[in-house]
């Protein structure tokens, strides 16, 4: 593919925010599809998706909740979906794993590592919570381990493998990328790997420019020309790290699951305003959007005649 197409992830409404603090936080089933279908228009290649409990917007990986939300992206979007297998740090490893090994999508999510995963500082954002289980959620991760070992990443590895989904290897550290190159010695990953750099998570690696430098130039050196690069920020730096990310060469993720703001002060009235924002500054700065199809031929993905839903 031309080497000034960068492909757009939105991220639709993750496990990390909890619903008190967006009114734009997409919680039901057809709220997270519409939505995902609005970012596909707006101009993202990919939509990766969580669910939700739609009464109390817990995070869920109840297969039946993703079997609506496919339900309605299938027919209407040929955006390519990206089922996460993270869910929540609060979930089991085979609970994350059901939705992905039911419905066998093109690309899934796989963490690279066992880590804290700090989300209580944003108690002292918000006074009120208007369901029982948000405070908690958020107190708790001040003690709380997203464990994902080697044992777990294989066994996701091991279960998806013969459905022919490949991964957005989700990279929080350095070490997560060293883990990476791991899984492709054993013959459990495969290139082109789809590298997505994290940054920002209290636990992981900070948002300092020369932090997205040292991300890149050690993939560089695991993996050649051998993986396709994205970047993501949480939180408010998120316009700057994906921007950073574009002038090295990289693609971008955005979306509600990583941020809740369009800029400072104003929360992001959708996911179609966060990628039709990020959109623009990709064709500013001469680039183009890849289409889904142009994505997929990037990543090697085996197209949408292939899943399961």
């Amino acid at each position: 593919m031309p080497s000034n197409k960068v492909i757009i992830t939105c991220a639709i409404t993750g496990s990390i925010h909890t619903p008190s603090m967006s009114p734009y936080l997409p919680v039901t089933p057809e709220q997270i599809a519409t939505s995902a279908i609005e970012a596909g228009k707006a101009g993202a290649a990919i939509v990766h998706l969580h669910a939700r409990d739609p009464k109390t917007g817990i995070p869920s990986q109840d297969p039946a909740l993703f079997g609506e939300i496919l339900g309605t992206i299938g027919p209407a979007s040929d955006v390519i979906v990206n089922l996460t297998t993270g869910g929540a740090p609060t979930m089991s490893i085979e609970e994350r794993l059901a939705p992905v090994a039911r419905f066998q999508p093109e690309v899934a999510s796989l963490n690279m590592g066992s880590m804290n995963f700090g989300l209580y500082e944003m108690l002292g954002r918000y006074n009120e919570f208007r369901h029982d289980w948000e405070r908690p959620y958020l107190e708790a991760s001040e003690d709380r381990i997203f464990r994902n070992t080697f044992r777990d990443i294989a066994h996701i590895l091991e279960a998806c493998n013969a459905n022919e989904t490949r991964f957005e290897i989700e990279c929080y550290d350095i070490g997560h990328l060293y883990t990476a190159a791991h899984f492709l010695d054993r013959g459990l990953l495969k290139a082109p790997l789809f590298i997505q750099s994290v940054f920002g998570i209290r636990g992981g690696i900070g948002a300092h420019p020369e932090d997205v430098v040292h991300m890149k130039r050690t993939a560089d050196r695991l993996f050649g020309k051998d993986y396709v690069w994205s970047v993501l920020g949480a939180g408010a730096l998120q316009p700057r790290i994906v921007t950073q990310g574009l002038l090295m060469g990289g693609n971008v993720r955005v979306g509600l699951e990583d941020n809740l703001w369009l800029s400072k002060g104003r929360l992001a009235a959708s996911n179609a305003e966060q990628v039709a924002s990020i959109r623009k500054t990709i064709e500013q700065l001469g680039y183009s959007v890849a289409t889904p199809d142009e994505a997929r031929a990037m990543l090697g993905l085996k197209g949408k005649d292939k899943v399961a839903f």
